[in-house]
């Protein structure tokens, strides 16, 4: 038996060369129509803001290009690896490399190897580069791809709950005590019974206090209506508060993260979903590990069968399926129903399994 995991270097060599130029070519074929296909719809939106031109459009595309290659790197792989894996067995070399000896698991070990350095890449590249670029884009969209306020931080629609009272600021920026609120709505409830609803035009914290400017107070039981220049909503609303609720783990890397969810858990604020965004940055980019297991169903088989569509198709359909179940697992991990190392894990898990066992009983 061989139990060698590379039986010829050449072979490897060779094997990951095809994967990563196929690869990469199909992840650029696709960064370049989904971008022009997302400027369309967007570049009416940029250039509608007074100032704006070709900059513009440009500051644009370098802000989305890093949230599409991190998106679609993993598809990138999954084709990559079938038009890899469908070419050698149109040209005989599976055949070849079986009649030499070699196992099916020793054909797909340079695709694996060759996935967890895409997935090593793919980590570093989001986190130093995709989470400030989602988070710069998410701060100009706020501002209507406008100018961004000078601020640490700019975050849009933020809901707070200060007992049963809940809080809508459209738009919040600054950090530590000069945060600033923009389109503020107070939704004054006492046992889920709404009494009055506040809007303001602004809200700053005055000595401790945070106070709406240019405010509207509505009296529900009453139907009463008044305008004020400054209405004070109390003490016990504090400026950390919005900065903490919009944790996004599209926008922080791993460390910052952790420090958000370490924050909001001592702020008595549920975590579940920013856990599962945090192990996801891990299980995200493995997914390019999984991808050669999941098509290595389409290498196998004689080409003259013709069969070798068909066994493409159900490659590909087990990586469609693969993301269908991730994107299924996280989001039922964002509503609370899979605990968060299992809806960042599990799909994984789950088809590392399945893509072993199609390999063993139809190859080994």
């Amino acid at each position: 038996m061989n139990l060698k995991f590379f039986p010829s270097r050449q072979i490897a060599l060779y094997v990951a060369r095809l994967f990563f130029t196929r690869s990469f070519a199909v992840l650029g074929g696709l960064v370049v129509i989904l971008m022009t296909l997302d400027l369309l719809g967007t570049s009416s939106q940029i250039l509608a803001h007074p100032g704006n031109g070709d900059a513009e459009l440009w500051r644009y595309v370098g802000l989305r290009v890093p949230q599409l290659i991190t998106r679609f790197l993993p598809f990138a792989v999954l084709l990559g690896t079938l038009i890899t894996l469908v070419g050698l067995n149109q040209h005989s070399e599976i055949i070849t490399m079986k009649a030499a000896g070699i196992s099916a698991h020793q054909i797909i070990a340079p695709l694996i190897i060759a996935g967890l350095l895409v997935a090593i890449v793919n980590f570093g590249f989001n986190e130093r580069v995709t989470t400030r670029a989602s988070a710069a884009l998410s701060a100009w969209e706020a501002v209507d791809y406008g100018a961004i306020p000078p601020a640490t931080r700019v975050h849009s629609n933020v809901w707070v709950q200060n007992g049963d009272d809940l809080i809508l600021a459209r738009r919040v920026s600054g950090g530590g005590g000069q945060v600033r609120l923009d389109g503020v709505t107070l939704y004054d409830r006492t046992g889920g019974t709404l009494h009055r609803i506040v809007d303001g035009r602004s809200g700053l914290w005055r000595g401790g206090e945070l106070v709406l400017g240019d405010a509207t107070e509505f009296l529900v039981d009453t139907g009463q209506q008044r305008h004020a220049d400054r209405i004070s909503l109390g003490r016990a609303i504090r400026p950390n508060e919005f900065t903490l609720a919009s944790a996004d783990p599209d926008e922080q890397d791993f460390p910052q993260l952790r420090q958000s969810i370490v924050a909001l858990e001592n702020a008595g604020r549920p975590t579940a979903s920013l856990r599962a965004g945090l192990w996801h940055k891990l299980s995200g980019p493995l997914s390019t590990v999984l991808m050669p297991l999941l098509a290595a169903v389409a290498a196998f088989g004689l080409a003259r069968s013709g069969q070798l569509f068909v066994r493409a198709v159900i490659g590909m359909a087990l990586g469609f399926a693969y993301f269908v179940a991730d994107n299924f697992a996280l989001a039922m991990g964002n509503f609370g129903a899979y605990p968060p190392f299992l809806a960042a894990w599990g799909p994984f898990l789950l088809f590392l399994l399945v893509g072993e066992t199609v390999l063993i009983r139809t190859e080994e």
